[in-house]
């Protein structure tokens, strides 16, 4: 349902403006003064608003409302003989101005044509997201759909941010979408896990190190810092770094330079950092877990990425997706979920979020002979159950990680096996389908004992078997 956010100090206009939006069934947000409004600037769709107000009038919010939102429509009610107000407020980006006493048809024509330019906006700037992206946006949600405008709001904008959500959220597409909508999209776009390497290694990772900086270190290698030069650095889960790093990840958000690990020449680097993490850093601040200056230079904006249970209405569109994808990857026709499936999908606990939810959805394709896929193929799947709004605990990270890795281990077996059977046993056309090379699919046959040293003929009773 559109929001539209109705700013007026007279309790009585705001009564009206109220039943009109609701008349025509959009959903009314009201705010009572201009700072109000900036409040819950968020929530709205459209922002209808008086000219005359205390404090700050409606030309000074149109102002601040575009240096936070330039594609907002903004709507002016102004007194009879306004006109030159007006024509200031048409030049300064509102959408229209309706002179009061309004008419209420007018107002809302006036109200529905804002709606529908916001709606083709929105539309456009999808579509140039995801192509800069390489990859469709899938959401329903009203609380996506506003992290997502704060992450176009906030790209534009030459400042640290730190990306919070659960693990599968999406964290790294917020990451990725920062990078493709800032001026820096031209530039490169690099990834560190600050989890992935070890205490030892993360420093010659980050900055760089000379030859001979250590064993090992036969040649000079350019750290991540050095790559992303005139682009975004993003570091996953930053909160995992160790107090030493930190403290020199600080320096050079502060100075703008590395110095590479035996080196004593110190580097100028131009580099946009995105952090995020699972953590609650300000919780390991106070545990003397993570530098709190670091905290507030990488905090500049927090974004945060709500967890699947608090977005259900997504669920079915994601679904709906991932199933296309894989079916495409996996060579399956006609993949359809049933609605009863969606159902369960919907109404299942995903501790694992968007990243579980992906998993299920390609292991149901991956096993399944193409067609529709029922709620028994989900069964099958040891997904939980669960129950929507009863939040689910996640896994230990062992387990997690463990379960995680067998998971994709069956699913990777699963894919194989098929396709060996629909090339009867020929590992040069397998290969070619899985788009992998030869030698990669003669290790995956003998790990998953799905060939014998012989030959390749056991493959296909092998996966059938299985």
């Amino acid at each position: 349902m559109s929001r539209v956010l109705l700013v007026d100090d007279e309790p009585s206009v705001r009564a009206a403006l109220k039943e009109l939006v609701q008349g025509r069934g959009w959903e009314p947000v009201l705010a009572c003064s201009a700072s109000e409004a900036l409040e819950q600037l968020e929530r709205a769709d459209v922002l209808v608003t008086d000219f005359s107000m205390p404090e700050m009038d409606g030309l000074a919010l149109l102002q601040a409302v575009r240096e936070r939102d330039e594609w907002l429509p903004v709507i002016l009610l102004t007194a009879h003989g306004s006109e030159r107000l007006a024509v200031r407020a048409m030049k300064a980006g509102a959408y229209e101005y309706v002179p009061k006493p309004f008419d209420v048809d007018e107002l809302a024509l006036a109200i529905g044509r804002a709606l529908e330019a916001r709606l083709l906006r929105q539309r456009n700037r999808q579509l140039t997201v995801e192509h800069a992206i390489g990859r469709r946006l899938v959401f329903e949600s009203a609380n996506m759909r506003q992290v997502l405008a704060a992450t176009a709001r906030v790209a534009a904008r030459e400042i640290t941010v730190l990306v919070r959500g659960e693990t599968g959220t999406g964290k790294e597409l917020i990451g990725t979408l920062l990078h493709a909508l800032s001026k820096r999209a031209a530039g490169p776009l690099v990834r560190f896990n600050c989890s992935a390497i070890p205490a030892e290694l993360a420093e010659a990772e980050l900055f760089g190190h000379v030859r001979g900086a250590f064993t090992g270190a036969v040649q000079a290698r350019p750290g991540f810092f050095a790559q992303a030069d005139g682009g975004t650095l993003v570091l996953d889960e930053v909160g995992e770094l160790p107090l030493g790093i930190q403290a020199k990840l600080l320096r050079t958000l502060q100075e703008g330079e590395i110095q590479p690990v035996g080196s004593g020449r110190v580097e100028r680097v131009d580099v946009r950092i995105v952090a995020c993490t699972h953590r609650d850093l300000r919780a390991d601040v106070q545990e003397g877990r993570f530098r709190e200056d670091l905290y507030y230079r990488l905090a500049v904006v927090e974004l945060t990425v709500p967890p699947l249970r608090d977005r259900r209405e997504d669920i079915p569109a994601l679904a709906h997706e991932f199933a296309l994808r894989y079916a495409e990857r996996f060579g399956s026709e006609d993949v359809r979920l049933a609605p009863a499936l969606v159902e369960r999908l919907v109404k299942a606990d995903w501790p694992g979020n968007v990243r579980q939810l992906e998993n299920v959805v390609a292991r149901m394709v991956a096993l399944s002979g193409g067609g529709e896929i029922g709620p028994d193929a989900f069964e099958a799947t040891g997904a939980p159950a669960g129950g929507a709004g009863r939040p689910a605990a996640p896994p230990s990270e062992g387990e997690g990680t463990r379960t995680l890795r067998a998971q994709l281990d069956e699913l990777e077996r699963a894919v194989i096996a098929r396709t060996m059977v629909a090339v009867r046993g020929n590992q040069s056309e397998a290969a070619r389908r899985l788009g992998i090379s030869r030698n990669t699919l003669t290790e995956r046959l003998r790990r998953y004992e799905l060939v014998t040293d012989a030959g390749e003929g056991a493959a296909a009773t092998a996966g059938a078997a299985r």
